[in-house]
């Protein structure tokens, strides 16, 4: 009797699973390239000036250009990984970002290197929202505070190293390679993407049902109102103090345009059913305060990175990568801090963390303030390691908070919006100190011109001695009687400044200590939960 075979179907192949850290690894890889491309433009402006033939003034439109496409990007990034897939947005993202940079190095013209330096930006708007999101559905709350751990060493470690690495290469070679460095790293991280990331299944799914609900549709006036409140206000805080703020019709009238647009958006989101930008979210309280955390991150951290080297540079002599280095030992105290923050953050609450990690913080910048024209590599070196101190203990936690209570289809909203604080926060920051660095300086500068007169028996010493001196080294008695004023005019200039510095790193440091006062706010939860398989 013949025996009948059954045909069994071939087992259907079940989508390959990678090991979480190697994701975190990739997804992080392409927001440190952003970060560091712009903290390396920064240095390079004097030489893209010169290499174009244009002003510097005009030149500082490549930073800007860049800031507004970036601003306009941040907010819409979780709309649009919806729209067009998690995934698929974030290659995007990755991909024009590669691209713009590789053109931006051959640009033969300042309107050219303009146009596809807002490509780059609305490349880079998108990395730092979607690899956030992707880290909270890749890892379990219980261990996510590790995953954040690495992406907190990216967002300071890039900023640190971005101006010594900037000078090297415009020194070395040329400032095109400031972006040409961009695109090996973009395609080893495109490649990486496309095998290890893939949509969490619950996520697909909502994105499914909102396009059966027709929920996906296209909110024109929410787009437009977002973008163009977030494009002025960033031009606002980038050109205001080249500008001199409110003196000039250009700052107010963006100002004005800011204002009613962001305004006019918030609005009109609270009433959407499906908006573009969750604002909604800020009803959760942790998730409200974390913004803040983010916020004050940004402000504190940006505007001491643009301060210290500044500071450095102008009145101790340093050269571009001396000053990095200086920087340096900030980002290895957190790099070491990271694996016991992240046992901390099981055993003790995050905000006892986060107001632990904000007081160290504004005292690090109390301590820059108390530093004197005699200080060494080593007293900077360990403020800035104080600093990193502080700052090892906030990202972790913050991230903790933010995440807390939202429900796991909301991580996405979530992400677009701290990370629009906190890049906000850094812009915001940045203004700050250039602001009242200017303002600080001719305030000490006037001050301290009050003092001299003719009648000073102090300067007359002075004087005489800087002459005698002048003379020892060759001076004729004519040419040192004309320098020495200027010597002592020099001086002046000097400690006016050093004074305008140490205001800013006070300041800095009292708007820091805003931060243990809103940790005490932090409602108490419990860690917990799975990640879908990727």
């Amino acid at each position: 009797m013949p025996v009948e075979t059954l045909e069994v179907a071939p087992p259907v192949k079940a989508p390959k699973v990678f090991n979480p850290w190697l994701i975190a690894i990739t997804v992080t890889l392409a927001t440190f390239m952003e970060l560091l491309d712009t903290a390396i433009a920064n240095v390079s402006l004097p030489h893209i000036a010169g290499g174009l033939a244009t002003s510097y003034d005009e030149s500082t439109w490549v930073l800007t250009s860049y800031l507004v496409a970036n601003a306009i990007v941040l907010p819409l990034s979780a709309w649009l990984s919806r729209v067009f897939g998690r995934k698929n947005y974030y290659m995007t993202c990755v991909a024009l970002f590669t691209v713009s940079s590789l053109l931006c190095g051959f640009a033969s013209s300042l309107g050219m290197l303009i146009f596809f330096r807002v490509l780059q930006g609305i490349g880079g708007g998108g990395l730092a929202p979607v690899e956030q999101a992707i880290l909270v559905d890749t890892f379990p709350a219980s261990k996510r505070a590790a995953a954040f751990a690495l992406y907190s060493m990216a967002i300071v470690t890039a900023p640190a190293i971005g101006p010594p690495l900037g000078g090297w290469i415009t020194d070395s070679f040329s400032w095109r390679w400031v972006f040409f460095i961009n695109v090996p790293i973009g395609l080893i991280s495109l490649l990486l993407t496309s095998r290890m990331v893939s949509d969490p299944p619950a996520f697909t799914k909502e994105v499914q049902e909102a396009r059966r609900a027709g929920k996906l549709k296209i909110d024109y006036v929410g787009i437009l109102l977002v973008a163009v409140g977030f494009a002025c206000l960033e031009v606002v805080l980038d050109r205001g103090q080249r500008e001199d703020w409110f003196e000039s019709r250009f700052i107010a009238t963006f100002f004005v345009i800011a204002v009613v647009g962001i305004l006019a958006g918030i609005f009109w989101e609270l009433r959407h059913p499906d908006p573009v930008v969750e604002i909604r979210l800020l009803k959760n309280r942790n998730f409200a305060l974390a913004s803040s955390f983010y916020f004050l991150f940004g402000f504190v951290l940006f505007g001491s990175t643009v301060l210290i080297p500044q500071m450095l540079q102008s009145l101790y002599g340093y050269t571009a990568t001396d000053a990095g280095l200086v920087l340096g030992p900030g980002a290895m105290v957190i790099v070491v801090m990271a694996p016991l923050v992240v046992r901390l953050v099981k055993r003790i609450p995050a905000g006892f963390l986060v107001g632990t990690g904000y007081t160290i913080l504004g005292l690090s910048m109390w301590y820059f303030a108390s530093l004197n024209p005699m200080a060494t590599y080593g007293n900077e070196a360990f403020a800035r390691a104080f600093q990193g101190l502080g700052l090892a203990f906030l990202f972790v936690p913050t991230s903790q908070i933010a995440y807390s209570f939202l429900p796991p289809n909301k991580n996405n909203k979530a992400s677009s919006l701290t990370n629009l604080f906190r890049n906000q926060g850094g812009s915001f920051g940045i203004a700050f100190v250039t602001t009242m660095l200017e303002r600080r300086t001719q305030y000490h500068h006037t001050t301290l011109v009050t003092h001299i007169t003719n009648f000073d028996p102090a300067l007359s010493t002075t004087l005489d001695g800087i002459r005698n001196r002048l003379m020892e080294h060759g001076y004729s008695a004519a040419d040192a009687v004309a320098r020495a004023p200027a010597q002592v005019y020099a001086t002046v200039q000097g400690q006016a400044a050093m004074l305008g510095f140490l205001d800013c790193f006070w300041l800095l440091g009292c708007i820091a200590f805003v931060g243990p006062f809103l940790a005490i706010l932090v409602r108490k939860f419990n860690q917990g939960g799975k990640a879908p398989a990727h």
